[in-house]
């Protein structure tokens, strides 16, 4: 790290630190404000790990044409991640943010009157546009807000992430209580069923763009401002950045990836019914969404290092366990026979320990990146925003090659278990050949500075 980011992060620090109690206000405003349309776009954004399960019986898919239509909502929400934290950067996220509730409107509305599986596919790529709220988001609170409270804010705003399981708890009951042949507003007559779910969300899309623009501070921060591309760009081409984008892989991508994927999972493996699978699944997204404050502040605390070999360890435990497939092991001949096959409760508390470690793990990424990165972190959190959201897409098919291959479901943890352990052994070389390399008086310092980084 340069003297020079150095002494931008400083400055940023005390320019933050020296607002006045309208500014305080401000902050709080768009820290809310961010955080609510966040998680309007996240719930929309992933609507169809719910939707797609009566959509997959209205129209007979297959399992692949299942599985696409849940993936490429995930993709398009991934691959511009970048450019939407970049835009922030340039231009403030007040405007980037509204803009992209806008948008999000007519595909989401658009989805409530599809009727074939090929308006559907392109409904829901457009869809996943509303995934980018992420990055945007973090950008514009980054900017606002000091380091000293940045790791809390921003997993303040993380824990928007939630929006995954609200799909999850209204969709089965509104599927139930709407009537499928629709019902009439107003003299319009409006589709019922799954369909109105996407409605829904597309008035509340609107309504959340006019607030996101009325209420937050006319004059925005953008740090990007003023900033040559090229100049932007730089930090990209750490390997710090993209190791980051690694663990975001696990915290986040394979976050989504089992927020769609585990309805199905609960449905086949349990032979539970929609509204169940949809319950336990959610048991899942709340500590992995709503935990994310509390990752922020063990990061401002202790440190994002300290942090993540915490979360490693317990995801790397759970994820080993997850993926053990029924076996039975024979003692003394015949006569004693261990039998080990996991059965729903052991399995749903695992997943709640996991997605405990995925909450917290999300925030401490995103801590070290302000620290390390302070003026670029619409581009860098973006990259990583970007890869995380990558593993969110790749991440289904690679669970359903694996299940294919060895015909064991459980292999969809075993594909983890490879991906965080992995990742586990590479921060510890990382801490090992900093200690290594560092003078002799900080050996015993688990966390350094970023600037002895």
């Amino acid at each position: 790290m340069t003297a020079q980011t150095i002494d931008y992060s400083r400055g940023s620090d005390a320019a933050a630190d020296s607002g006045s109690l309208n500014e305080v206000a401000s902050r709080r405003r768009i820290l809310w404000l961010s955080t609510a349309g966040f998680t309007l776009l996240f719930a929309v954004w992933l609507m169809f790990g719910i939707l797609a399960i009566p959509i997959r019986t209205e129209l007979h898919l297959t399992d692949v044409q299942f599985s696409w239509l849940t993936a490429i909502a995930i993709l398009n929400g991934s691959i511009w991640r970048l450019s939407f934290g970049m835009l922030a950067d340039r231009f403030g996220g007040r405007i980037v943010t509204t803009l992209l509730l806008l948008f999000c409107v007519v595909p989401a509305g658009l989805v409530a009157f599809a009727h074939s599986y090929g308006e559907l596919l392109v409904y829901a790529f457009l869809v996943g546009l509303a995934g980018n709220g992420f990055t945007s988001g973090i950008a514009w609170n980054s900017a606002w807000f000091p380091k000293k409270s940045q790791g809390f804010a921003l997993g303040f705003f993380g824990a928007g992430n939630v929006g995954a399981s609200v799909t999850k708890l209204i969709g089965p009951s509104m599927i139930a209580m709407v009537p499928a042949a629709g019902f009439t507003v107003l003299g319009l007559h409006l589709p019922g069923g799954w369909r109105s779910i996407p409605l829904l969300y597309a008035v509340l899309l609107v309504v959340m763009a006019i607030a996101t623009y009325w209420f937050t501070p006319a004059v925005d921060r953008a740090p990007g401002r003023g900033r040559s591309l090229a100049e932007r760009l730089r930090p990209l081409g750490s390997v710090r950045v993209w190791r980051f984008g690694l663990y975001y892989v696990i915290m986040f991508g394979a976050y989504v990836a089992l927020s769609v994927w585990l309805p199905r999972y609960y449905k086949d493996i349990y032979h539970l019914p929609l509204s169940q699978a949809a319950l336990l699944t959610a048991l899942f997204i709340f500590p992995a969404s709503l935990l994310r404050p509390l990752g922020g502040y063990l990061s401002d605390r202790f440190g994002a290092r300290r942090a993540m070999y915490v979360v490693f360890t317990v995801m790397t435990v759970a994820c080993f366990l997850l993926a053990l497939p029924p076996f039975q092991i024979s003692l003394d001949g015949s006569e004693h026979t261990f039998h080990f096959q996991m059965s729903v409760l052991p399995f749903t508390i695992l997943m709640f320990i996991l997605g405990i470690g995925m909450g917290v793990g999300k925030a401490a990424v995103y801590k070290y990146i302000p620290e390390y990165f302070p003026q670029d972190v619409g581009a860098v959190g973006g990259l990583v925003g970007l890869l995380g959201g990558l593993g969110g897409f790749f991440l289904p098919p690679l669970f359903a090659y694996a299940e294919a291959a060895t015909h064991l479901p459980q292999m969809t943890f075993g594909v983890l278990f490879l991906i965080t352990a992995g990742s586990f052994l590479w921060l510890h070389l990382v801490v090992l050949r900093i200690l290594r390399e560092a003078a002799p008086e900080v050996q015993s310092q688990f966390e350094i500075q970023p600037t002895a980084a």
